[in-house]
């Protein structure tokens, strides 16, 4: 079996924010209705994580559950665990109508991060940075392609296709350049 390998090679840029590719990093998407019984018992029981709120994100440990849609909910954890904790999903879940599938070789991660990070998504996203709030997932466009961001520590996360990983590195890597703030210091 070969070694994985990030999207862009941990590719970086530093700029008046730095915008690095990280990677790999394990993702599982669960189709399920957020109402469906076993569901918490399952996230609790496998992750160690509560099930999200509407458009929200909650870390559990090296764990982050986040909220896409009524019916998915995308996980981030260490890539080697991905196939142990699908496994255990699924067998948590029984016969209950959901989904549990591996995504990691199919999706890929960028940290911005830096004070004017946020000034890097205004320019490609339509979305209000100053109403972001902790814990806020939004699913939305980066320029052309669909993404999903969330502020943590330093910066923010922003995951999309991994399909498309180049052209979401240029355009962060653009917008970021030295003197295209905003608003300068």
């Amino acid at each position: 079996m070969s070694e994985a390998v990030s999207a862009l090679g941990n590719a970086s840029f530093e700029g008046f924010a730095t915008v690095r590719e990280l990677g790999p990093v394990g993702m599982i998407t669960l189709r399920a209705k957020h109402d469906l019984p076993a569901l918490p018992k399952a996230l609790k029981m496998v992750l160690k994580a509560e099930l999200p709120a509407q458009r929200r994100i909650v870390p559990a440990g090296e764990v982050r559950v986040g909220w896409m849609s009524p019916d998915e909910l995308l996980i981030l954890l260490p890539y080697a665990e991905v196939a142990d904790r699908v496994a255990a999903l699924t067998e948590a879940l029984g016969t209950a109508h959901a989904l549990v599938a591996d995504v990691s070789d199919a999706r890929c991660l960028f940290a911005i991060e830096g004070e004017k990070a946020a000034q890097v998504l205004m320019k490609l996203c339509p979305v209000d940075m100053a109403a972001l709030e902790a814990g806020e997932l939004r699913r939305t466009r980066a320029a052309q392609v669909p993404a999903a961001f969330w502020a943590e520590e330093g910066g923010l996360r922003l995951v999309a296709f991994r399909s498309v990983a180049a052209y979401v590195m240029g355009i962060l890597t653009h917008s970021a350049r030295p003197g295209s703030e905003l608003f300068p210091a």
